[in-house]
Order: structure tokens, then sequence, then C-alpha cells
């Protein structure tokens, strides 16, 4: 599975300043995702986190997480359409800062999925160094 941001749009109804994935690079419908975020420092996030050191917001990293566990999940036949909410986020670390001119590579296995609740393991890695790891839960809502 590989997609560009057009592709992304179609199933995340995320639109800037939120669109937080470039690119899905590898993974398998409803199983895994693997794909990127060019920081750059032109982020709107970069204004006042934080001026003088610009670090890219854990959460927002997590929701780029999220956004890739979203694709595996809805790139399902069966949940075209359907929009993905956070359900949860368990054992979040955050292990290496963030920063302009990293590539961000995100990754979601869908670990168990019963209904419209899927859990993921999610990891963000910068360069081989793991910056963040979680559990993230997902739950499949109504469609758009």
């Amino acid at each position: 599975m590989q997609m560009n941001s057009n592709q992304i749009a179609a199933i995340l109804p995320h639109r800037y300043p939120f669109a937080l994935v470039d690119r899905i690079v590898d993974g398998e419908e409803g199983k895994w995702a693997k794909g990127i975020k060019c920081v750059t420092v032109n982020e709107p996030f970069f204004q006042g986190h934080f001026p003088q050191y610009h670090v890219m917001p854990g959460v927002l990293i997590l929701e780029a997480l999220a956004q890739v566990a979203g694709i595996a999940v809805l790139s399902l036949p069966e949940n075209q359409g359907k929009l993905g909410f956070f359900g949860g986020i368990k054992q979040a670390r955050f292990r290496r800062q963030v920063t302009p001119g990293d590539v961000l590579e995100l990754e979601c296995t869908i670990i168990k999925q019963k209904g419209p609740v899927a859990v993921a393991e999610a990891k963000a890695t910068v360069a081989g160094q793991v910056a963040v790891t979680a559990e993230l839960t997902l739950a499949l809502g109504k469609e758009a």
C-alpha cells in the first residue's frame, strides 16, 4: 500500500493545518501502515512552540501516528467513508525531540479490532532513533 497526499485526503478528512501525514510508503489494508511527515520550519505550530527553540509538540506526533493508524483501518472497503476518532492513548513515551528538517517515520500496527474499535501499536522515528511510542485506540464513527 502506497499513497500520496491526495490519496490520503480521499480517506482522511484532515486538511491544513491538521493533515500531518505527507505520504504512506508501505502497509497492508486493515493490518498496518507506514507513513512519513517531513517536518519544516514553516509549520504553523512552530510560531508558538517555541519561537526560540522549535520542537514539534508531542501531541501532534501522536495525532500523526493516529492518522497513519486511521489510514490502515479506513482503507478497508467496508470502512470507506467512515470517520476515525481517538478513543485513547496508553503508555505514550517521548524519547527524542522532533525539529525542523527531520523526516518523521510513522509506523502503526493494528493489534486488535472488535467492531468499530481498533487498537494500534505506534512508533515514530527519526533517522532510526525512536522519538515516540504509544498504544492508540481508534473508534470508527458514522460515514462522513
